[in-house]
C-alpha cells in the first residue's frame, strides 16, 4: 500500500501576469507535510517572480478545497520535534502568504477544514462557491486551532474564531463565512467563480504593482511578530498531538472517512 503522506502534487503555472498555484492530495487535497513545504515554496518563489503580478491559490477537484492536516502523518507523530516540524509547515504556508509583495487570490470551490481554512483566511482575496462551507475541527481530535488562529481571526474577528473553534463539529455555511469576512463573493458555481478570479486577476495585473505592493504591507500591519508566533504556536499543537486523547480521537475520524 502506498504511502498516503508522499502523494499527491503542487504545481505552480504563470501565465499572463498570473501565477496559478494549484494543490492535490487523494484524500480530500488533505496537507501532509511534504506537499506543505512544497506549497510554501512555490508562494515565495512566485513572490519573487518579476513577470508575476498575482498570485491565484487554488486546489484540485471540485467537492473538497483542503481537508486540513493529514491525519495519516498526525498518526505517525511520536515526539515533540517531529510534531511541531510538522505543524510549522501550515506557519510556513501562512507566512509565506503574509510575506508575499503580490496579492493572493483564494479559489475556495468546496468544504474547507482546520488547516484549509487557514489557508483560505491568510488570502487577501478569497472567492468560493455556495459549497465551500467551513469548519474548524481541531478541537474535536484533541488539538485546538493553535496555528492557523491568528490568520483566521485576523480575517473573521475574535468572535467569529471563537465560534468555530468552540464548535468544531457543525458546518458553518458558505455564505456565514461571507458574512463573517472569510469570503469577498460567493458564486453558484465553479464556472463563476473562475470567470471572476480571471475577471479580477486583469484588473489587478493591469495596476501599479507598486501600488499592491505597498497595499499588502498595508492589510498585514500588525503582523510582524507571526514568524515567532506560529512557532510558539506550532509548539503547543506538537506536544498536544502526542496525547492518548488525540491519538484515539484521530484513530476514530479516519474510520469514519
Amino acid at each position: 500500500m502506498a504511502d498516503k503522506t508522499t502523494l499527491g502534487y503542487v504545481k505552480s503555472e504563470t501565465k499572463n501576469g498570473v501565477a496559478t498555484i494549484e494543490f492535490f492530495h487523494p484524500s480530500h487535497n488533505s496537507l501532509p507535510g511534504n506537499l506543505l513545504a512544497q506549497l510554501a515554496d512555490a508562494i515565495k518563489k512566485a513572490g519573487k517572480d518579476k513577470e508575476v503580478l498575482v498570485v491565484v491559490l487554488k486546489s484540485s477537484g471540485d467537492r473538497t478545497f483542503c481537508a486540513g492536516a493529514s491525519f495519516d502523518e498526525l498518526m505517525s507523530i511520536k515526539n515533540l520535534r517531529v510534531g511541531r516540524k510538522f505543524f510549522m509547515g501550515f506557519a510556513n504556508v501562512i507566512n509565506a502568504m503574509r510575506k508575499c509583495p503580490k496579492f493572493v487570490i483564494g479559489r475556495i470551490q468546496g468544504k474547507a477544514v482546520g488547516g484549509g481554512v487557514g489557508l483560505a483566511s491568510a488570502t487577501d482575496y478569497c472567492i468560493a462557491t455556495k459549497f465551500a462551507s467551513v469548519k474548524l475541527s481541531e478541537l474535536a481530535v484533541g488539538i485546538g486551532p493553535f496555528v492557523v488562529g491568528p490568520a483566521v481571526e485576523r480575517k473573521m474577528g475574535t468572535s467569529a474564531f471563537t465560534h468555530l473553534s468552540i464548535n468544531a463539529t457543525e458546518w458553518q455555511t458558505a455564505a456565514w463565512a461571507k458574512e463573517k469576512g472569510l469570503f469577498n463573493e460567493v458564486f453558484d458555481s465553479i464556472e463563476q467563480v473562475d470567470a471572476y478570479i480571471d475577471h479580477l486577476s486583469e484588473k489587478l495585473v493591469a495596476s501599479n504593482p507598486e501600488a499592491m505592493k505597498a497595499l499588502k504591507k498595508v492589510f498585514w500591519k500588525g503582523t510582524e511578530d507571526w514568524d515567532d508566533l506560529l512557532k510558539e504556536r506550532a509548539g503547543i499543537s506538537g506536544k498536544l498531538v502526542l496525547s492518548d486523547f488525540t491519538k484515539k480521537a484521530i484513530e476514530g475520524f479516519k474510520k469514519k472517512a
